[in-house]
């Protein structure tokens, strides 16, 4: 089974890696990064390890048995009891359950470890497969958002009643 575990600067090699690797199939379906993500990772990762130290945000890698980085699940603007939900799982991993998965660990550790009650997160129409993950894992559509210029659908969980 992946291994889910708490971003930490010893992930940096393989998360710019799992990056690079999947960047023109990320691009395909949300906003690409910019050549200024890669060029800036160190500096940038430092930046947000502090404020995941501050408890401002948390990332999460799932990793496969030989540490590579399977998929990214990371909670953003914590604030007031929630967060919001943002992930990406390899071309390589989509399609085979990874991301149901990882959504459903990070719900839960949102809930158990940081003590949030709610989550929101986002998708554009055109993602078909972000969309299936958030029914899947008990998000319920609550309005329309426009993502990068794109028509999308905004989610919440509620995670006081939250069941994996």
């Amino acid at each position: 089974m992946p291994d889910l575990q708490r971003l930490d600067a010893h992930h940096a090699p393989a998360l710019l890696r799992f990056e690079r690797e999947n960047r023109a199939y990320f691009a395909r379906s949300v906003p690409d990064r910019g050549d200024d993500y890669f060029t800036g990772f160190a500096a940038r990762l430092a930046e947000l390890l502090a404020e995941q130290a501050a408890g401002l945000l948390h990332f999460h890698v799932l990793l496969d048995d030989d540490g590579e980085v399977l998929g990214r699940f990371n909670l953003v603007d914590v604030a007031d009891g929630g967060a919001e939900l943002g992930f990406r799982v390899a071309e390589a991993a989509s399609g085979r359950g990874v991301a149901t998965d990882g959504v459903r660990r990070v719900c839960t550790l949102a809930r158990d470890e940081y003590g949030l009650r709610h989550l929101v997160a986002s998708a554009a129409l055109d993602n078909a497969g972000s969309l299936a993950v958030l029914r899947r894992t008990g998000f319920t559509p609550v309005g329309d958002v426009t993502l990068a210029g794109r028509p999308g659908l905004r989610h919440v969980l509620a995670l006081t009643a939250y069941r994996m």
